[in-house]
């Protein structure tokens, strides 16, 4: 299969203004999509868009402006729950992203629910944000925290993970994609076991939202939270799904305005879900931004999507181990477009140099995973990760560049 058969890839790459131009005298080759994917021309009018006729604050403005904005604000709570399979509006909190929405949980469940003696139960393939917020928690209250380990191929041990479980665990906290690696949890099942024993399952989606359909009614997750500017929407917002009964069991997380019913100075009743965990206000413009982002993916095809992407991975992977002294770390037979791997006596920060040199953009180091780093005993890795945008052509320069650096250093 070739790669216009697809997507229409000239098409695509003409929304990404960013993707023309050059770095160094290169055309720029954008590998670093795991940390942030760029953003279409239709992202950047809707921001642009809102502040030229629309700025306003929301929800309790009568004047046109603020009509209009609260309109489009709401209108984008709408596409999240369509877009996570939600059952409801109440049930999707706006966060600055998902560090905000683990955070949230962390401070407000956890804080109320989970007590000294508990357990909770992480994985040895999470992010720092899904590892310290439960830490400090543990360290709070004298909880106690387990983690699933992970295997040389990069996957979790599920064998371990059922002895884990007991009615002591009161929380499963797990990314659905690993960052760094590319793993694709089984997190449905990770789900069910953990209701088995009555614990609640918090799932990061940080890096599966640009890649898999979600559907948390199906997957049956208590919470799940992720980032806009993962899939190739505005940074500094995202959103988190709490099932309704436990929002509402939940007490907020921040007080101010919006959050309230009445206030007096002898005692505060809380606003309904959801307002009643959107103290202040918000990032309104990125919020609506976002929809241009859900709408955007939509109109390509989530599928195609995933299959270019797919496609990418496959070639890149049989490249790469062409590539003597090459070493992927993170072989999971089920993984989404991310590509990680050391070079045998080259330091990752001098490949992702001399590599910016050519106008090839990668992320070198840990990627905020310094356990799962340590698992592998090395300090880093080079991480190449794909975009819709991306192209055959882009990873041949990557391979290219790769082989200038190894006459070079090695």
């Amino acid at each position: 299969m070739t790669l216009t058969e697809i997507v229409d890839i000239q098409k695509i790459r003409a929304d990404f203004p960013v993707l023309d131009q050059e770095i160094n005298g290169k055309k720029l080759v954008y590998f670093d999509n795991a940390a942030t994917t760029q953003k279409p021309i239709a992202v950047i009018n809707a921001l642009k868009h809102y502040y030229e006729f629309d700025n306003a604050n929301i929800h309790r403005g009568i004047h046109t402006l603020a009509e209009r904005a609260t309109r489009d604000f709401e209108a984008t709570r709408e596409a999240v729950r369509k877009f996570l399979g939600a059952a409801s509006t109440e049930e999707i909190i706006f966060t600055s992203g998902t560090t905000n929405g683990i955070n949230l949980v962390a401070s407000t469940y956890g804080r109320k629910f989970i007590k000294e003696g508990d357990e909770i139960i992480i994985s040895g393939l999470e992010h720092h944000s899904n590892i310290v917020p439960w830490q400090m928690l543990c360290e709070e209250k004298g909880i106690n925290l387990k983690v699933i380990p992970v295997n040389d191929r990069g996957e979790l041990d599920m064998e371990v993970y059922d002895q884990l479980l007991s009615e002591k665990v009161k929380l499963v906290s797990v990314n659905h994609v690993s960052n760094a690696l590319g793993t694709i949890n089984p997190v449905k099942e990770i789900i069910a076991k953990a209701h088995a024993v009555g614990a609640v399952v918090m799932i990061d989606g940080a890096q599966a939202t640009s890649h898999l359909d979600i559907d948390v009614q199906d997957l049956d997750a208590d919470f799940y939270a992720f980032s806009a500017h993962k899939l190739y929407g505005p940074t500094g917002v995202g959103a988190l799904y709490g099932k309704k009964a436990l929002l509402e069991a939940m007490p907020p997380y921040m007080g101010g305005g919006e959050m309230i019913k009445e206030v007096t100075f002898e005692k505060t009743t809380y606003n309904e879900l959801p307002y009643k965990f959107e103290a202040g206000t918000p990032n309104i413009a990125d919020v609506v931004a976002l929809k241009a982002a859900l709408e955007y993916m939509d109109s390509i095809g989530r599928d195609k999507i995933a299959a270019h992407e797919d496609m990418l991975l496959q070639y890149a992977t049989e490249q790469l181990l062409q590539i003597e002294g090459l070493r992927m770390i993170g072989e999971a037979k089920n993984k989404v477009s991310v590509a990680s791997f050391v070079i045998e006596g080259i330091h990752p920060q001098d490949i992702g140099v001399l590599l910016d040199n050519l106008g090839v953009a990668v992320r070198t180091g840990h990627h905020c995973t310094q356990p799962l780093m340590k698992r592998f005993n090395i300090l880093g890795t080079t991480r190449a990760s794909f975009a819709v945008y991306n192209t055959i052509e882009e990873v041949d320069r990557l391979i290219a560049g790769l082989h200038r650096v190894k006459k070079m250093l090695a």
